[in-house]
């Protein structure tokens, strides 16, 4: 199968010399078309800075992060903007939805950034928001929505453009057990085929629903 996202001896420390903190060892991980990841760990592990440097949101100290042959951290800031929004997707514990903008309006915005016209925007973002149940809310704005809701916008958000990847940090942290398990269940039954998601989180229910189960730990990634 294809890889989609990869990274190769990324390290990453903060600070320097005796107040240095090293948080990722020479971490690689590789990542198939379609595949959904969980990365579970304890608190400060490092779990966010992983998926902030597979992101490219956070430079490594050394090593590489790759979607197809592209080094991310090769582009210039500019660039690397313009292949995040092209290529990737987010999703946080809190769905950091704009208050003014309805739901269609969310998440056809990362389509309009990325040069989609606003009538193909809006079209791929109301099919995602059906594809999700949300048919009817998609003039609602976030304070007119559940929780469950507000996420599920943020997932049709994140897969607007059909990037090769989501990075999802707790996605679900927020939400009541049911809700959780209703918004899963939506996203592993999304026809994104191409799409690999890579999940950080705590709960073991959520981690063993997904195809492979890594442990961050010291620095490194081992295989559960």
């Amino acid at each position: 199968m294809t890889v989609c996202l990869s990274a190769k001896q990324v390290s990453k420390s903060y600070g320097s010399g005796k107040t240095a903190v090293d948080v990722l060892d020479e971490l690689s991980l590789e990542l198939l078309a379609g595949e959904k990841v969980a990365i579970v760990g304890g608190s400060g592990a490092g779990k966010s800075t992983l998926l902030n440097i597979l992101g490219g949101l956070d430079q490594p100290s050394s090593g590489g992060v790759y979607i197809g042959d592209t080094d991310l951290f090769s582009l210039s800031e500019v660039e690397r903007s313009q292949w995040r929004n092209r290529h990737l997707g987010f999703v946080f514990q809190f769905h950091h939805l704009m208050p003014e903008f309805s739901a269609l309006e969310a998440v056809a915005m990362p389509a309009r950034i990325g040069g989609v016209s606003k009538h193909s925007a809006l079209e791929a973002a109301s099919a995602l928001l059906s594809e999700l149940g949300l048919a009817d809310r998609m003039d609602h704005r976030p304070s007119q929505l559940s929780g469950g809701e507000r996420q599920r916008v943020a997932i049709a958000r994140a897969l607007v453009n059909r990037p090769a990847c989501v990075l999802m940090d707790e996605p679900t942290g927020n939400l009541d057990p049911a809700t959780a398990e209703q918004v899963l269940k939506l996203m592993h039954d999304l026809t994104f085929d191409e799409t690999a998601f890579v999940i950080v989180t705590h709960d073991p229910n959520i981690s063993a629903k997904m195809d492979k189960q890594f442990r961050l730990n010291a620095g490194k990634l081992c295989r559960e």
